[in-house]
């Protein structure tokens, strides 16, 4: 089926360029929400992920189930620090987006992506959303607007838009 759709394999996709775009989970503790940020980061072709802190890693039933294989893809790094990974990558020009509700924060509508930047965006846990140390530590927060009676989405419905937005920004 993969073959008439004309996906690519995982060899051939870390082949692919990179796209500039990376991703973060701080302390996500589902492991069905960190597979299904595998799947979403494959279908948007970010470059990798940095598992931190207290985070589900691959191996896992769980997060293969909601990943289906794209855990095998997309590369992957754990560490115990998200704001280890957020200086190191700073320090790699990349530019720190925490994805957050915060008082200066800048509403995805309005925001459109530079083409020619690397971005880290970073998604925290489900209760308590990113650290605040790391929040401190990015460049800006981005927020999704959102109209109805809840004010947060889950995790991995926000990496899906947030990836949306830079791929239809930033063009591919």
């Amino acid at each position: 089926m993969n073959i008439e759709l004309g996906r690519v394999n995982p060899e051939a996709y870390k082949a692919l360029p990179d796209s500039g775009l990376v991703v973060i989970l701080d302390n996500i503790r589902s492991a069905h929400n960190v597979g299904s940020a595998f799947r979403s980061c494959d279908s948007f072709k970010v470059d990798r992920i940095f598992l931190c802190g207290i985070c589900a890693t691959p191996p896992s039933a769980e997060i293969h189930k909601s990943a289906l294989g794209a855990e095998d893809s997309v590369e992957w790094e754990h560490s115990d620090s998200t704001l280890d990974v957020v200086r190191r990558l700073r320090s790699e020009g990349y530019t720190i987006v925490s994805v957050e509700q915060t008082v200066n924060s800048v509403k995805l509508d309005k925001f459109v992506p530079e083409k020619d930047k690397k971005y880290a965006l970073i998604f925290g846990n489900e209760v308590a959303g990113v650290d605040q140390s790391v929040v401190d530590e990015s460049d800006f927060s981005l927020e999704i607007p959102q109209f109805g009676t809840k004010h947060s989405l889950n995790v991995s419905v926000s990496i899906g838009v947030l990836l949306w937005h830079f791929v239809l920004r930033k063009g591919r």
